[in-house]
């Protein structure tokens, strides 16, 4: 398993840690990889029946949870750029399929991608003044990965909207519009994380799994295809004209890829 992310289990919790700090946690090829390795064996562990795992925390190392897709070092190699956004595709699937409680933890910025890593998990926690959104189509970029998980999480107009205006919000706009369940202070983030997964780990393993799986079923969580057409259609539009101009432009000018690098609307 790559240290891009890491699996530690203790007192009922899994954590799932995203270890890229010096790039916000940007999601390239490695790290999509390493966090799928991550999701495999904590379900493996779940399928046990010795597993001692209640609830699952999704957390990135520093002062980001996740600032989006690393689009920059594939640029202009659309087979790899393909091969990282069916990997994430794949990857949201099966965070989604764990059969126990998922909790994102979402510090400093979810953007485009690692957004939706947030709304993916049962639940997300957020501070004030962290920033999280979906500036793809500024760049040119359709945000066709995130999309089905953003219409279950806040519905399909509001989802709409937010992905047809594109840009960020702050945390307590993001709580407000459903993105995430709380916007505490920072302060409180971790003790709160904290909380609330020790709270869920007091259900019954069987109920919470039963209650999860046919949550799945009935808001089409479980749709293979739409996962997959989403990738592809994701893909083409990246590997277009349009978004290969808009994000040459962007990296001329920063430091570094992905859609955080975006303006805040």
């Amino acid at each position: 398993m790559s240290e891009r992310a890491t699996l530690t289990i203790a007192d009922g919790c899994a954590t799932i840690l995203l270890r890229r700090s010096e790039a916000r946690n940007a999601l390239d090829c490695d790290t999509i990889d390493a966090l799928r390795c991550c999701i495999d064996a904590a379900a493996s562990d779940c399928s046990s029946k010795r597993s001692g795992i209640r609830t699952v925390v999704l957390a990135g190392e520093g002062k980001c949870f996740c600032a989006g897709m690393d689009l920059k070092g594939v640029l202009h190699d659309a087979v790899r750029m393909g091969d990282m956004l069916r990997g994430l595709s794949s990857a949201l699937l099966a965070l989604r399929k764990l059969p126990v409680p998922t909790i994102a933890r979402v510090q400093g910025a979810a953007i485009g991608g690692g957004c939706g890593l947030a709304v993916v998990c049962d639940f997300a926690l957020t501070h004030p003044e962290a920033k999280l959104g979906y500036p793809e189509v500024d760049l040119g970029v359709c945000p066709a990965v995130v999309a089905p998980w953003l219409v279950r999480r806040i519905g399909a107009g509001p989802a709409r909207a937010l992905l047809l205006t594109g840009g960020t919000m702050g945390g307590e706009e993001a709580a407000s519009r459903g993105l995430v369940t709380r916007c505490v202070p920072a302060a409180d983030l971790d003790a709160e994380t904290t909380a609330l997964a020790a709270r869920l780990a007091t259900g019954g393993a069987e109920a919470l799994a039963c209650t999860k799986r046919m949550l799945n079923e009935l808001d089409g969580s479980l749709d293979e295809a739409i996962a997959a057409e989403a990738a592809e259609l994701s893909a083409r539009v990246i590997a277009g004209p349009e978004a290969q101009a808009s994000l040459a432009r962007l990296f001329a000018t920063k430091p570094q890829g992905g859609p955080a690098a975006n303006p805040s609307r």
